[in-house]
C-alpha cells in the first residue's frame, strides 16, 4: 500500500506537555478542560489557557483537539452549550465526543468545528463507522482491541478518516463499556473519573492475580505500517502523564513513522512509564497471559532523574518546525527591506538604513543568504532565500539581523492570529415523554434454555442471535415481541452477524436488541426494528431524541442514571431501565479466565475474586468475555418509584429458566428481595 501522511496526535494534560509535544514534532495535541472530559483528574485547562494554547499551537502549525468525551446529564446541557461556545471563541479545531446527544448539540451549535468520534463510542465495525460519518463525524478513533487485519477490513469498507492508538495505557474493558468503577465506588469512567479498580488484585477463579491489569500498549514499531494501512492519525495516550513522557512518545513515534527507528529513545520510552513492559498483542492477534502486567517497583525506579533530565532536553528549546521564505532587497539609494512568508502568511519590514558603496568587500548574495538563514532559537527555518542586490553595496550584519528578527516576530504574530469558529445559539428541540399505562416487562436471556415459561405482562423477549426456528415456535402465540440480541463485542464479526440476521428474519423475527452503534447500524442495514440496550449509554434527552429520530422502537436508559434523572429524560421514544440483573461491569476481548484455565474446562462457570473475597461471575458472549456484578440489581419492591418509564428490563444471565420464572413472578407481585442484591446507582449520584 502507498504510504501517506499520518498525523501524530499527542496528549496534553498541562501547558508544559503542550510545549513538549509541539517542540518534539507532534502535528496535533488533544487536551481537556476542567469539566466534561475523560481525564478530569489531569491538570487540564481553563478557557483563557485554551485561547493561549490555541495561539501557540497554531503559530507552530499544530492543531488543537478538545476532549468532550463524557456523558452529560440534562441539567448539564446549558453548561455543555456554554463549553462549546468557549471552544468556538478559542478557535480550537476539533471536539472529541462520546455522547451521541452531545454530538447532536455540537453539530447544531458549532458547525465549523470538526467532530471526532471518541473510542468511548465503542465502534468496532465498518458499518458502525459508516453510521458515524452519516452522523457528521469526520474521524473515528478505533478501539485498541482491533487486530491488524480488522483495521485493514474496516479501512477497505469505509471512507471516514481513522485514528489508532499507538502508545499508552491499555484498559482491560472495551472503552465506553465499563461500569466497574461507577458500580463499586461511584466514580464513572464514562464521566471522566475512573478510579481504575481493575489495577487492583482480581484473581481468576481465586488462583490468579491481577487478572484485569494489562501491560501498556505500544505500536510504535508498527507506526509506519499503520500509516501504510490508511490510518490518518496516530494517537498517544497519556493526559495524566508528565511532559518527559510526551516528549519521548512523540519523538519515538515520529522516528518510526519516518522509518528511522531510534532504539535509544524507545528504551527511554520504556523507562519513563510502563507496566511490566509493553504489548502489541491485540494488533498481532496474539491475545493471552503475556498481555497482562502491573506497575512494578523496577518500572517506577526506571524513571530516574537522569532519564527525565535527558528527555527534558528534547523540548527545552524551540525547534525549527516552520518553513519560511525570505526575499531581501538591497538597492542603491533605497532603504533595505525584507519580505517573509510562511504557511500562507506574509509580512514586509524595512530598516531605516540606505546601503553604501563598499570601500573594500561589498556584500555578496551568498553572504547575505547565509546571514538570513540563521533562524536559530526560533520555530522557523529558512527554506527559500532570494536576494535582490545592486552590485558594489555593503550592508552591515546588524541590519540583516534586525530585519530577520523583526520579520520572524511579525510572522509569528500573524500565524498565531486565531480565527474564532462560528457558534450558533439555540436549543435542539426535545419533546417531553409521558409514559402511559401499566409498566411492562422486557426480558433478556443469555441462552434459549433459560427463558422463563410464564410470559404474562412481558412485552419484549430478547433471545440470543444463535437461536433456531424451532426455538421460536413456542413464543409465536404468546403475544410477546421476540427480538434477537446482537452482541456488544463484534470484532471482525460484522459479516457473520449480517448472515445471522438474514437467517432469523427467514423465520419471522424482525426485531433486534442492540447495545452499540455497530449493532444499530447492522440492524438498520438488515431493515430490522431496533431496540437499544443499556450499553448505548443514553444519559440525556438529546441522546434519546437522536435515537427517536433514527427510528428506534424502544431504548433502555443508562444504568448510571438516578431514578430521578431518568424520569426526566425527554423524547417520545418508549424507554425503560434495568430493573433486575447482574449488570455486566466489563466487556473484554482478552479473557481473564484463560490466565488460569481453558474454555473447555471453564464452561461459563468461572469468576474473578477481588481482594475482599467477593466473586464476580465471568461469562462469554459473541467471542468476548463479560464480567458480571457480584450481585443483581433488584427493584421489584421499588417498581412504584420507577417513574415515567414504559418498561422494566429484567436482564437474566446466570439464572436458570426456573429461577427466571420465580423472579419474574416476584416482579409481578412486587415482592421484597431475598439474598444479596443491589439497587445499583438509582439512588446515588455518580461523579
Amino acid at each position: 500500500m502507498e504510504k501517506k501522511f499520518v498525523e501524530i496526535l499527542a496528549p496534553a494534560g498541562s501547558a508544559e506537555c503542550v510545549k513538549a509535544a509541539v517542540r518534539c514534532g507532534a502535528n496535533a495535541v488533544y487536551l481537556g478542560m476542567k469539566d466534561f472530559n475523560a481525564r478530569r483528574n489531569a491538570d487540564n485547562f481553563g478557557f483563557e489557557e485554551l485561547k493561549e494554547t490555541v495561539k501557540y499551537c497554531h503559530s507552530h502549525g499544530v492543531k488543537v483537539h478538545v476532549t468532550f468525551n463524557t456523558l452529560v446529564s440534562d441539567d448539564e446541557i446549558a453548561a455543555a452549550t456554554d463549553f462549546i461556545r468557549h471552544v468556538c471563541r478559542a478557535g480550537a479545531d476539533v471536539l472529541i465526543l462520546q455522547d451521541i446527544g452531545l454530538a447532536l448539540l455540537a453539530g447544531y451549535t458549532a458547525p465549523e468545528i470538526e467532530r471526532h468520534a471518541s473510542t468511548q463510542m465503542s465502534v468496532q465495525t465498518a458499518a458502525g463507522i459508516n453510521l458515524l460519518e452519516k452522523m457528521g463525524y469526520s474521524l473515528a478513533v478505533l478501539p485498541r482491541e482491533l487486530t491488524k487485519q480488522e483495521i485493514i477490513e474496516i479501512k477497505k469498507n469505509t471512507s471516514l478518516k481513522l485514528e489508532a492508538f499507538v502508545h499508552g495505557a491499555l484498559c482491560m474493558c472495551v472503552s465506553g463499556q465499563c461500569y466497574l468503577s461507577s458500580m463499586l465506588g461511584g466514580r464513572s469512567g464514562n464521566r471522566g473519573l475512573c478510579a481504575q479498580p481493575c489495577r487492583l488484585n482480581f484473581s481468576a477463579n481465586g488462583v490468579g492475580g491481577f487478572d484485569l491489569s494489562l501491560k501498556d500498549l505500544s505500536l510504535v514499531k508498527h507506526a509506519s505500517e499503520l500509516c501504510s494501512l490508511g490510518v490518518s492519525s496516530l494517537k498517544i495516550e497519556g493526559r495524566m502523564k508528565r511532559p518527559e513522557y510526551v516528549a519521548a512518545a512523540v519523538t519515538a513515534t515520529k522516528a518510526a513513522v519516518e522509518n528511522l527507528p531510534n532504539k535509544e529513545i524507545e528504551a527511554a520510552l520504556s523507562g519513563v512509564f510502563s507496566r511490566s513492559g509493553f504489548t502489541d498483542g491485540y494488533y498481532q492477534n496474539e491475545r493471552g497471559k503475556a498481555m497482562f502486567g502491573t506497575r512494578r517497583k523496577e518500572d517506577v525506579l526506571a524513571a530516574d532523574n537522569k532519564l527525565l533530565s535527558s528527555l527534558a532536553r528534547l523540548y527545552d528549546k524551540e525547534q525549527p518546525t516552520v518553513a519560511v521564505d525570505f526575499c531581501l532587497s538591497v538597492f542603491e539609494n533605497e532603504k533595505v527591506s525584507l519580505s517573509a512568508s510562511a504557511r500562507g502568511k506574509s509580512c514586509f519590514v524595512f530598516e531605516d538604513y540606505i546601503p553604501e558603496k563598499a570601500l573594500n568587500k561589498p556584500s555578496t548574495e551568498e553572504g547575505l543568504k547565509e546571514r538570513l538563514s540563521k533562524c536559530g532559537g526560533t520555530m522557523f527555518f529558512a527554506r527559500n532565500v532570494e536576494i535582490e542586490l545592486d552590485e558594489g553595496l555593503i550592508v552591515p550584519a546588524s541590519v540583516i539581523n534586525s530585519l530577520r528578527r523583526r520579520a520572524l516576530e511579525e510572522l509569528e504574530k500573524l500565524l498565531s492570529d486565531v480565527k474564532e469558529k462560528r457558534f450558533t445559539p439555540g436549543k435542539v428541540k426535545v419533546m417531553p415523554h409521558r409514559a402511559e399505562g401499566e409498566l411492562k416487562f422486557h426480558v433478556r436471556v443469555e441462552e434459549i434454555s433459560k427463558a422463563p415459561q410464564n410470559l404474562s405482562n412481558v412485552e419484549n423477549l430478547y433471545l440470543p442471535l444463535n437461536i433456531e426456528e424451532k426455538d421460536v415456535e413456542k413464543f409465536k402465540n404468546s403475544g410477546v415481541l421476540v427480538a434477537v440480541e446482537i452482541p456488544r463485542g463484534l470484532f471482525g464479526k460484522e459479516k457473520d452477524v449480517e448472515k445471522q440476521l438474514e437467517r432469523v428474519k427467514s423465520f419471522g423475527i424482525n426485531d433486534a436488541y442492540c447495545s452499540t452503534l455497530d449493532a444499530v447500524a447492522i440492524a438498520k442495514k438488515a431493515q430490522m426494528n431496533i431496540h437499544t440496550g443499556f450499553a448505548m449509554n443514553v444519559f440525556n434527552s438529546l441522546s434519546a431524541t437522536w435515537l427517536e429520530a433514527f427510528g428506534v422502537k424502544s431504548l433502555t436508559l443508562s444504568p448510571e442514571l438516578t431514578l430521578q434523572k431518568a424520569s426526566k429524560i425527554g423524547s417520545r421514544a418508549k424507554r425503560g431501565l434495568v430493573a433486575y440483573g447482574r449488570l455486566p461491569l466489563m466487556l473484554t476481548r482478552n479473557c481473564p479466565i484463560k490466565n488460569v484455565t481453558t474454555c473447555s474446562r471453564c464452561q461459563k462457570g468461572s469468576f474473578l475474586k477481588d481482594r475482599m473475597g467477593i466473586e464476580f461471575p465471568v461469562t462469554c458472549n459473541g467471542g468476548c468475555s463479560e464480567i458480571l456484578n457480584s450481585r443483581p440489581i433488584y427493584m421489584a419492591d421499588r417498581l412504584d418509584e420507577i417513574k415515567n418509564m414504559d418498561f422494566a428490563l429484567l436482564y437474566f444471565t446466570k439464572e436458570s429458566a426456573k429461577e427466571a420464572d420465580r423472579i419474574l413472578q416476584a416482579y409481578r407481585e412486587k415482592r421484597s428481595p431475598e439474598g444479596e442484591f443491589t439497587r445499583g446507582l438509582y439512588y446515588r449520584e455518580i461523579q
